[in-house]
């Protein structure tokens, strides 16, 4: 699979192997394969390739409960039988070219038993296989399409038919890398679905694009149609929920509507509704879907973390990685770290992975001061082991201050400047210049008089980098322009 790389890729949360993998046998694409390899023996005929001889296809689709009478029925039933041999689940033994017998036996494969008495992890493998053998499927063009290709000698002209499969591979692939990060990103969709016309344009529109020409939105539209069909195709593997498009809005909606759907800012308030939106076509990742894409990642080399699968690292590795996770993902990787500690060796490993005078110490000490939040009194000796640390002195005074605790030293001047400086690199670290940033420079600085004329002698590796900040940021216009002045100071020191 391929993906646009991206910097720090969100973890996922995802349900537990077990469940994960009742989730696929429940899959009816994937039930219906291990219903056809328990059918298979010495009645079954195959033709070359591995096929289910076409005269057989009726009885497979009764065996599965479809209509064999109905053109879909022995579709879905040579669908599922191809997802049954390509996983294992059926051993097929085709017949030879020229040779006596006109067609092949099969016989169920050795795979099967798996499905009953294997493990999550191997119900899971053969679930992704059977993927693997979907998302092929559904990068090949539709039947007319095929049809209409047909040169004068019976033969696809794929020059006139204008399908790459490489090509019509990637573009699926990049879309669910899409729908994948969109589900599991802090602000993106979330839980909810996701209008088709977005992942559409996602894959059409550049970014920096103004106004959409008229050829763009008839990209769109096309992307948009080829997609219904794809998630059509994926549905019914447990890889999404999917609303398809509505066939009145096709024949009402011009190739502007379409895009406009999928657009950022989306059609004004008052022009569409929910309803409306939903005509376009919704698609969701279901928790099976979600694991699926993130294997795929993984084998094609993307780093894409899982929630709980630091458990068994250090602190250090815990604290480098939540570093990059949104701080709701952060929090609950944190949780699980701790579940299966004893909470005062935890305490001190913590601590001890935060200390740093690199680039990433600031928001390594914001972390662990969210890991220790929920901490309870027993957590107390640890904490106060640090109090006389240069680098965690403070964070352990905000938290003993915070529970309560009488005793707690306080601090000099220069523990509160270096405090100041590294909570607030440890802010645009994980967040950027964000709208409360300078409510909280205000908020640490105004409590000091002359901040400005001591705070950039203080021996932090981002003194002058958060003053700077601090004068473009500063909501006092005075304050901002002491601290652009003592930036310079500090610039100047450290040279």
């Amino acid at each position: 699979m391929s993906a646009e790389p991206h910097p720090t890729l969100p973890p996922v949360r995802l349900p537990s192997d077990a469940e994960l993998a009742r989730d696929a046998l429940v899959a009816p694409l994937f039930a219906r394969a291990v219903r056809l390899a328990r059918w298979a023996g010495p009645h079954t005929r195959v033709d070359i390739g591995g096929e289910l001889a076409a005269a057989q296809l009726p009885e497979a689709a009764a065996v599965l409960g479809l209509d064999p009478t109905d053109e879909e029925g022995p579709v879905q039933a040579s669908q599922a039988w191809r997802v049954a041999v390509d996983t294992g689940l059926v051993d097929v033994a085709e017949p030879e070219e020229g040779g006596a017998e006109e067609s092949g036996t099969a016989t169920p494969g050795e795979d099967l038993a798996l499905v009953a008495g294997g493990a999550p992890g191997e119900v899971l493998d053969l679930w992704l296989a059977a993927l693997d053998t979907v998302l092929a499927d559904a990068a090949v063009p539709d039947l007319d399409d095929l049809v209409d290709a047909l040169d004068a000698g019976g033969e696809i002209d794929f020059d006139r038919l204008d399908w790459n499969p490489s090509r019509e591979a990637d573009f699926l692939d990049g879309v669910l890398a899409n729908l994948y990060l969109l589900t599991v990103s802090e602000h993106g969709a979330s839980d909810g679905p996701v209008p088709l016309p977005v992942l559409a344009a996602s894959m059409v529109i550049p970014e920096d694009m103004g106004e959409p020409t008229d050829a763009v939105l008839e990209q769109v539209s096309d992307a948009m149609m080829r997609l219904d069909d794809q998630f059509r195709q994926l549905e019914p593997i447990g890889l999404v929920e999917f609303r398809p498009v509505d066939e009145a809005l096709m024949a009402e909606a011009d190739d502007e509507e379409f895009a406009a759907a999928g657009s950022a800012d989306g059609p004004s308030r008052g022009e569409v509704d929910d309803e409306d939106v939903s005509r376009y076509g919704l698609v969701r990742l279901t928790p099976l879907g979600l694991y699926g894409i993130r294997a795929r990642m993984l084998e094609a080399g993307v780093t894409a973390p899982a929630v709980g699968e630091l458990a068994d690292k250090g602190a250090d590795a815990l604290l480098d990685a939540v570093s990059g996770y949104p701080e709701g993902a952060a929090q609950a990787e944190i949780e699980q770290w701790l579940a299966g500690r004893e909470l005062q060796g935890a305490v001190a490993e913590l601590l001890a992975a935060a200390r740093g005078a690199d680039e990433g110490g600031p928001l390594r000490r914001l972390r662990c001061q969210q890991a220790l939040a929920p901490a309870g009194p027993e957590a107390e000796p640890a904490v106060r082991a640090v109090l006389d640390d240069a680098e965690l002195g403070g964070l352990a005074r905000v938290w003993l201050s915070e529970r309560g605790v009488a005793d707690v030293p306080a601090p000099d001047e220069a523990m509160v400047f270096w405090l100041t400086v590294d909570t607030i690199a440890a802010q645009l670290a994980a967040d950027g210049e964000t709208a409360e940033l300078p409510l909280l420079m205000r908020s640490l600085t105004e409590h000091h008089t002359g901040f400005f004329d001591q705070v950039w002698r203080v021996e932090h590796p981002a003194t002058a980098y958060v003053l700077e900040a601090m004068g473009r940021m500063h909501p006092d216009k005075k304050a901002a322009k002491e601290a652009r002045k003592a930036a310079f100071k500090a610039r100047s020191r450290q040279a």
